[in-house]
């Protein structure tokens, strides 16, 4: 299917890359080449600078929220800059001339989106790319209505059986927005290998969120699950990542919004009682995980410091500082029609200091160079300190606002949380 290509493949970028190197010396290197020289040079510059104009535009207006990465202006004005040459080349042509330089401009901007794609590493194929959730229906295992083994942990209770598959399970499913009446798009479910044995164990849950723009993909989570449950007889969380956004392009705020519909209600309603209905989950809460990347990361602390009876634990990764903190004023203007005290009321740091934590664990994690979400971060860390929970603050080294933040924040974050919910015993090694 056209939707499933991966576009992280290696060999599939590279080969792009080079057709992109190929139609770009085609455009330059163009007969009588001494007079056509300076105005491909020309083009080349104007494209440069309007490319940077576009980059310096965009950061100015906050249109994608914090400023963009390096990596990401490069591509950009190296896109325009190819795209102006490719303008030259319609300029006293023949027809194939005409066509090849049209071909190329496409070429050269579709390899600029798949080099900022890869970069993030965050959208591994075409439908994620475009937020198209491509439906991959899963087979649930039957409900198992039992109690947790006389309350001690699954690493001592738990004989791997035999024959389970070396990987999980990843698939979406349905959630009904009964309650909430929110638009989401459909969930995505991981389950481990312990999860797909014939009789098998109530497994710690996680609810997860990804960034924004996003989709509800469980593979990230997966991957990084896959490695713990390998090591662990196949035992791993269960996992359901579900989509807080609805529009990939529309930041609903984590909240229930006039304007945007009842995200929240979606999550601490329609989703929780999902998942406890269909899951082979333990009731313990904690052994209840939720968790979050940038945009999902202020949705999971929000909910942890909402919900502390239902959350044992909280991971947030890169996470927002508070609801549409890159837009500010313009939630403030248009989601709380300047009502500076509703908006602030809504805030983690704010619903952290009106409740107590005396039982839960919370992991803080951001790329050690993400200027952007970092600082927050550690600000929202710090308040969940003092309001009790037990906290674990760390940096992925050189992780930016990427996919090596989320798996570093992933994997740091279990090795803290396996022994808690009874998947290991002692402490973990970091990977």
């Amino acid at each position: 299917m056209f939707l499933t290509i991966d576009i992280d493949d290696p060999v599939l970028l590279w080969v792009v890359y080079g057709c992109a190197v190929i139609a770009f010396l085609y455009l330059l290197l163009r007969r009588p080449f001494a007079r056509w020289l300076i105005p491909s040079l020309v083009a080349l510059a104007a494209g440069s600078l309007l490319g940077l104009l576009v980059t310096w535009s965009v950061d100015a207006l906050e249109s994608f929220g914090p400023p963009m990465a390096p990596e990401t202006r490069v591509w950009i004005v190296g896109a325009f800059a190819g795209i102006a040459l490719a303008a030259v080349n319609l300029w006293r042509s023949g027809a194939l001339r005409r066509i090849v330089a049209i071909i190329s401009a496409v070429l050269i901007a579709a390899t600029a989106g798949l080099g900022i794609n890869a970069y993030f590493g965050l959208n591994p194929d075409l439908g994620s790319l475009f937020g198209i959730n491509i439906d991959r229906p899963i087979d649930l295992p039957t409900k198992i209505q039992t109690t947790d083994a006389d309350g001690r942990p699954l690493w001592e209770t738990w004989q791997d059986p035999g024959g389970l598959p070396a990987t999980g399970r990843v698939g979406t499913v349905h959630i009904p927005a009964s309650q909430s009446g929110f638009d989401a798009r459909d969930a995505e479910v991981y389950l481990p290998p312990a999860a797909l044995a014939a009789d098998p164990p109530n497994l710690p849950f996680v609810l997860m969120m990804m960034g924004q723009p996003g989709n509800p993909d469980a593979h990230p989570i997966g991957d990084v699950l896959d490695r713990f449950a390998a090591e662990h007889d196949g035992l791993a969380p269960i996992v359901l990542v579900v989509d807080q956004l609805g529009d990939p392009s529309i930041d609903p705020l984590c909240l229930d919004t006039i304007q945007f519909g009842n995200a929240l209600t979606y999550l601490r309603t329609d989703a929780v009682g999902w998942a406890t209905q269909n899951l082979n989950i333990s009731a313990n809460r904690t052994d209840w995980t939720v968790a979050g990347y940038s945009n999902g990361g202020q949705c999971a602390i929000s909910l942890a410091a909402r919900d502390p009876e239902v959350w044992g634990n909280v991971i947030d990764i890169a996470g927002v500082e508070y609801p549409g903190s890159e837009n500010a004023d313009e939630v403030l203007s248009d989601v709380f029609h300047g009502d500076q005290a509703a908006y602030d009321r809504e805030k983690p740091v704010n619903i952290l200091a009106d409740h107590d934590y005396p039982d839960t664990v919370a992991i803080f994690t951001a790329g050690s160079d993400d200027d952007a979400f970092g600082p927050g971060v550690k600000i929202v860390s710090e308040a969940a300190a003092a309001a009790g929970m037990a906290v674990t603050y760390f940096e992925v080294p050189n992780g930016g606002h990427t996919i090596v933040a989320l798996d570093g924040g992933l994997n740091g974050a279990f090795d803290v949380l396996y022994p808690r919910l009874g998947l290991t015993q002692g402490e973990e090694q970091s990977r």
